[in-house]
């Protein structure tokens, strides 16, 4: 059977018939000397080098953080969690959102599943709520969210999309950065929002602490066949398989986050992270998560090769 997602013409079409939502792009290519249209396929082949220019991830986070005055704005526990950064590639910040702002979001989620407004994919998630809430974009720009990921970025950051889950994922291993890239690499970054408490049998979050460290991987470290018109011939399970390779040749040690209704996890862009398998199926896991880009650099997706569309 024919896989007509791998022939690039395709994206290209999709691509100028959503011209204006690739605008983004424009200011970050001509800054970063990348020539050719903001409707083309774009992959890390097309730049120089493949490494984080993110201020973080060029010194230890232990002596930049402290250094700066806003570190002081935010609460104790996050102050040491940010001089550990560097360490861990994640935070934890807990009871950030109080019961009934959690609970708000979840029953807008709701509403707008019995409008029709959204639709399970495949593998069950609710894409872009807030693109029809004016309370769920409000929630992606709340001021002390976008301050604390501005600082660890230090960059302005704008909201990409958000996903919403009723029940845990049981995704694989995997980072961000395959899904949502920029160029220079460093610049996405995730927040996970407890809609509800978390436990053991509903498919808690784990994550692999210091894995963002690891280069990152990309199109040419586990694809092969790519063409100018075609894309690669590997499939997704191939990026995951390759993933679980360098768990275990690294012998990486996975923590879970048992989190409470209204706690949030922020992650790093290369931060390998998955979902537990769901040991009851009949248990709700609901959850927000929220990628942020960097607002000056180029957004696009590794694995298909697409430009980001930021609406």
């Amino acid at each position: 059977m024919i896989n007509l997602k791998r022939y690039k013409l395709l994206h290209w079409v999709y691509n100028l018939m959503h011209y204006k939502s690739l605008s983004h792009n424009k200011a970050a290519y001509r800054k970063y000397a990348i020539h050719k249209p903001v409707i083309a396929s774009i992959s890390s082949k097309d730049f120089p080098d493949k490494t984080s220019r993110a201020w973080l991830d060029t010194g230890h986070s232990k002596d930049l953080v402290p250094g700066r005055p806003e570190l002081g704005s935010f609460p104790p526990l996050v102050q040491r969690q940010l001089t550990a950064w560097s360490d861990n590639g994640y935070l934890v910040w807990n009871n950030f959102f109080d019961h009934a702002t959690a609970g708000g979001i979840q029953q807008e989620v709701e509403r707008l599943v019995r409008k029709g407004r959204l639709h399970p994919t495949h593998d069950n998630k609710l894409m872009f709520a807030g693109r029809h809430s004016s309370l769920i974009r409000e929630i992606t720009y709340e001021k002390r969210l976008t301050k604390l990921l501005s600082f660890i970025l230090d960059k302005e950051v704008v909201p990409f999309q958000t996903i919403n889950f009723l029940y845990g994922s049981n995704q694989r291993a995997h980072s961000d950065s395959i899904h949502m890239t920029t160029y220079p690499l460093g610049y996405l970054i995730a927040v996970w929002i407890a809609l509800e408490d978390t436990h053991p049998d509903n498919g808690p979050l784990f994550y692999y602490p210091g894995s963002h460290r690891l280069p990152y991987l990309l199109n040419s470290d586990f694809n092969e066949g790519e063409t100018a018109l075609q894309l690669g011939k590997k499939d997704y399970v191939d990026y995951e398989d390759k993933i679980a390779e360098l768990i275990e040749r690294h012998s990486l040690q996975p923590e879970v986050f048992l989190a409470k209704k209204g706690d949030i996890l922020i992650w790093h862009a290369n931060l390998i992270h998955g979902g537990m398998p769901v040991k009851n199926p009949a248990l709700t896991r609901k959850s927000m998560v929220i990628h942020y880009y960097a607002k000056d650099v180029v957004k696009y997706h590794e694995i298909t090769e697409r430009p980001s569309l930021l609406k």
